[in-house]
């Protein structure tokens, strides 16, 4: 089953830029990201859209942030990008009539329910500036070790 990475994509795009001083360019961001400059650019018109990048065109041109990160949750960002599945897990609907298959189904959908309501109240929970803080403290342990 193929995973759905755009949240985390997106969240490692976001922190990226917030490292930096100046707009920085779908091409930059998409060697970041190991990816295609479209393919970013597409991510980012929803996060535009949604106001929490913006963009300039031309020299010197593009994204940086439009909110600060204190003020974007998880929550905002998966909304931002369309609020995709969180659970890949399905359920088998051959037999409609079945009582075994009712019974089954009706337990899978209620965890999965539960289950995508839990994390979306932690998504709701954790903004990007927690873990940019988070990323620092990572930094400064690596710079550490490197020194002793």
């Amino acid at each position: 089953m193929k995973t759905d990475t755009r949240l985390s994509d997106i969240l490692h795009i976001l922190l990226h830029m917030a490292e930096r001083d100046s707009p920085v360019t779908s091409e930059t961001l998409s060697q970041i990201m190991r990816s295609n400059p479209v393919v970013v650019r597409r991510i980012m018109a929803g996060l535009r859209k949604a106001g929490y990048v913006r963009s300039k065109k031309g020299h010197g041109g593009g994204w940086s942030l439009a909110t600060d990160l204190a003020h974007i949750t998880l929550a905002d960002i998966y909304i931002a990008i369309g609020s995709p599945s969180l659970i890949k897990l399905g359920f088998r609907n051959v037999a409609p009539g079945c009582l075994v298959e009712q019974a089954v189904n009706g337990a899978l959908e209620s965890s999965f329910r539960e289950a995508e309501a839990l994390l979306l109240r932690r998504f709701h929970e954790i903004t990007l500036k927690q873990l940019s803080e988070d990323f620092h403290l990572r930094f400064e342990d690596a710079r550490n070790i490197e020194k002793a």
